[in-house]
């Protein structure tokens, strides 16, 4: 192949999953039709088709020259587009091949070159082999070749410790491209540029994607609508639109899996992972994570499931997966993990297991390793899903390191940060960890600042239809209060969260009781005195199920919790009567205590949504499905309230009121002192 005009757009006809069968005919049509497949429209699987078709047929006619061209063709237009190992060793035994025929010095000898460099540099997370080359292909003239090179180069440096080279990368390709005959080059320089300007947090970066969304108008190619239709459901959660975001990630796995991007599934996995994090159903994914972190379709050094796992296991209490998890990052140590585009969600995962686990060395390490790129946001392979600021990563480590004051530094900077990103979700998982972290202040004035950042977090979660992230081990110093302070201005009823506990103080008297959504649908009804709530919308912002409202509204027949929801119930219990047995034999009084509750609170759940022999109960709609559960969990809530004390769960009984709306009527005049309750 020399430099010069390409070929023509020939074979745009043909479909996608057509078979090309191997015949004594020369290889150029299948070359040909490769070519347009890979460099105008760029549909990976079909280019991969005729570039194999290619080079079957000019082994059996001994055309060497087809070889070449079809052994470069394979390699496609990323690095690392081969996972399977029968696969990846065929073709990386054709371009050795091709290689041995390319005229030393031709274009194609050195295309060969830069894709085995590239290939192997990616598989160790590094970038020199094909940094190496780089002058030489500056030197050969052919913008195609410099094109390649640079896209390969680029593709080899997502960590982030390579922003500054991978921009320049970036804008170089840019203009070599515009000196290339093939459409896709400017694509592709357009793309790296939109996914550097995400990737390093730039907030003018939706610029740059609308200028290569009407690139993509005038010249389509599905490997870059891929990526793009990715970064729409990123901006998606960004923006605290979850439902949305979950429909617009199956869209765009379509579109991943019609370009034949391998990737297709993996980037639904992690879009789906986002989506369920701030939603609070974390806990959902388990076994879709338990199956994907041995996936042969994951990068060789993606490493970001196994942190994934380790976050969702630790937040459902299962320490021994969360650990096991934890222990696969770098071999359990994080210093050693791959410095690749998944390493710095994979530190956050880290970071977010360790402080649920109570690991303090673990967040010490994660806290040193994140503190270069605070700046940055944190963000996976080519910017698809986004966690906002490291700056939350940060402040969670510190609060891991038991440096609350050093959490509030970072976290407050983490508020800002993901605000600035237009990152909703993240805002208030950092609004409701700098709660906690100033919660473990000795000063009172920083400790009444946490409880009131933590009851706007809890009140922008409910408005937003988003979970928050499961409580910190560990609490505030000896004497304080913590967490969820929400209070009702007409008469002085308080409400705190403190871990797994809750304290409410009315008229004098305060009383203890264990957490439960009850209690969360009770601290924003409390919020919201004189307020009537729909059912469905206490239900959306404690479960974030957004599509609940137009269920109600088509009177859809669903049951009360879906059969992953029982398993992982079932799964649960059945691991609480082993650690009970465990415990109890230790005498461990405090973990005997915990898991019973876990146990008793798991039962109810599973009353309140199965029937007889606890099969799934359904409710003839969501509108119905919400008064019913609302209802129930609350009355749990007012019962072990009045439990613990009868007066304040009377007063509480007496105001508030559940149904399809559900409301706090305080009475008309302010009771201070304590009463004993009267007749309602």
């Amino acid at each position: 192949m020399t430099s010069g005009a390409g070929p023509q757009a020939v074979g745009a006809r043909v479909p996608v999953h057509a078979p090309v069968p191997v015949d004594g005919r020369a290889p150029v049509d299948a070359l040909l039709a490769g070519w347009h497949a890979l460099h105008v429209r760029g549909a990976l699987r079909e280019a991969r088709a005729h570039f194999d078709v290619a080079h079957r047929r000019a082994e059996q006619a001994g055309d060497g020259v087809a070889m070449v061209r079809a052994a470069i063709g394979l390699g496609g237009v990323w690095v690392h587009e081969h996972r399977g190992a029968a696969e990846a060793a065929l073709v990386r035994r054709r371009q050795r091949q091709g290689l041995a025929l390319a005229p030393l010095g031709s274009p194609e000898h050195l295309e060969l070159r830069l894709r085995l460099a590239a290939e192997d540099d990616y598989a160790a997370s590094r970038s020199d082999r094909i940094m190496a080359l780089l002058p030489q292909a500056r030197r050969a003239g052919d913008p195609r070749v410099l094109v390649s090179a640079l896209s390969l180069a680029h593709h080899c440096l997502l960590a982030p410790d390579d922003a500054a080279t991978r921009r320049a990368l970036a804008e170089e390709m840019l203009e070599a491209a515009t000196a290339s005959d093939r459409p896709g080059d400017l694509t592709m320089a357009m793309l790296w540029r939109v996914v550097d300007r995400f990737l390093d947090g730039d907030l003018h970066a939706e610029r740059a994607l609308a200028d290569l969304d009407h690139r993509l108008q005038r010249h389509p190619h599905l490997a870059a609508e891929f990526v793009v239709a990715a970064l729409q459901v990123m901006l998606a959660v960004r923006a605290g639109r979850l439902a949305e975001a979950e429909g617009l990630a199956a869209a765009c796995a379509a579109r991943g899996e019609a370009a034949g991007d391998l990737d297709a599934a993996g980037w639904f996995a992690a879009h789906l992972i986002a989506v369920r994090w701030y939603q609070g159903r974390i806990a959902e994914v388990v076994p879709q994570l338990d199956a994907q972190v041995h996936s042969p379709a994951q990068s060789a050094v993606d490493s970001s499931a196994f942190g994934a796992l380790a976050v969702a296991a630790a937040s459902t209490g299962d320490q021994g997966r969360a650990a096991l998890a934890l222990s696969r990052l770098g071999g359990g140590d994080l210093r050693a993990l791959p410095r690749s585009s998944s390493w710095s969600v994979s530190v956050y995962g880290a970071v977010e297991a360790a402080v649920l686990l109570g690991s303090a060395s673990t967040a010490r390490t994660a806290y040193d390793l994140l503190l270069p790129f605070a700046d940055r946001p944190l963000m996976l392979s080519l910017a698809v899903t986004c966690f906002g600021s490291v700056e939350h990563a940060l402040g969670l480590a510190a609060l891991g390191m038991d440096r609350p004051d050093l959490a509030v530094r970072h976290l407050r900077a983490a508020v800002r940060a993901d605000l600035a990103l237009g990152h909703r979700p993240a805002a208030v998982h950092a609004r409701h960890r700098l709660g906690e972290a100033l919660a473990r202040s000795h000063d009172r004035r920083e400790r009444d600042e946490g409880a009131s950042e933590h009851a706007r977090a809890l009140a922008e979660a409910a408005a937003g239809g988003w979970g928050l992230p499961s409580p910190l081990r560990g609490g505030p110093p000896s004497g304080t209060r913590e967490v969820v302070r929400v209070q009702a201005p007409a008469d002085g009823i308080v409400l705190v969260r403190h871990g797994g506990r809750w304290t409410l103080q009315w008229g004098g008297r305060a009383v203890e009781v264990d957490h439960g959504i009850g209690m969360l649908y009770l601290a924003v009804l409390l919020a919201r005195p004189g307020q009537e709530i729909p059912a469905v919308d206490l239900a959306a912002g404690q479960s974030g199920d957004r599509e609940v409202r137009a269920d109600a509204v088509q009177g859809r027949t669903q049951a009360v919790v879906d059969d992953e929801a029982l398993r992982t119930y079932r799964r649960r219990l059945a691991a609480i009567e082993a650690e009970l047995g465990d415990a109890e034999d230790r005498h461990d009084a405090g973990r005997v205590a915990a898991l019973t509750a876990e146990r008793d609170w798991i039962g109810a759940e599973l009353d309140a949504a199965t029937g007889p022999g606890r099969r799934r109960r359904a409710f003839a709609g969501n509108a119905e499905r919400a008064r019913i559960a609302v209802g129930k969990a609350v009355r749990r809530a007012l019962a072990r309230i009045a439990e613990a004390d009868p007066v304040i769960g009377e007063e509480l009984r007496r105001c508030i009121h559940t149904g399809a709306s559900c409301c706090y009527r305080p009475p008309t005049s302010v009771r201070l002192g304590p009463r004993t309750p009267g007749p309602g």
